[in-house]
């Protein structure tokens, strides 16, 4: 971003707040969860102290505010995301996960039908970036794709 942090009020700052922006209350928001939620405490925490700024709210940020299950502990978050993931229930419906991102459910009606459907610029396949002549667009689909990456192919 410059050279400087992000604007505080768009940085991960609550697992809360990420998940309810991220699962309903914004369409548009499509993070994901990074192999650091499965293995790596300290992304959670501020450990050097850097000034990351404050949000519109007041609130300064520092470490990530994790769930109560967590009981503030990172170390504890990051073990009982693993045993989820390596949970029975997961290995069970770990198909259907991949039916969106990589399979039928990616694209067409199928998609639709899972509500799993982004921007046409977000899809590698559908657009031909060396037939776009306008620089403008051209560099506005680029800035889409650095800032929110890609649909991976179908496989």
């Amino acid at each position: 971003q410059g050279g400087s942090f992000d604007v505080a009020d768009r940085m991960f700052h609550s697992v809360k707040s990420t998940w309810e922006s991220a699962s309903r209350d914004n369409m548009s928001d499509v993070r994901e969860l990074t192999p650091e939620f499965f293995y790596l405490p300290e992304f959670l925490t501020n450990a050097n102290h850097f000034e990351l700024g404050c949000m519109q709210d007041g609130t300064v940020l520092g470490d990530v505010q994790l769930p109560p299950w967590a009981d503030g502990d990172p170390h504890k978050f990051i073990f009982l995301h693993r045993q989820a993931l390596e949970s029975d229930y997961v290995s069970a419906h770990l198909h259907q996960w991949i039916d969106l991102i990589f399979g039928h459910k990616q694209q067409g009606s199928a998609a639709v039908e899972a509500v799993n459907t982004y921007h046409p610029y977000f899809y590698g396949d559908k657009m031909d970036l060396n037939n776009i002549k306008d620089p403008l667009i051209k560099s506005t689909i680029l800035g889409f794709i650095s800032n929110f990456g890609q649909i991976p192919k179908q496989v």
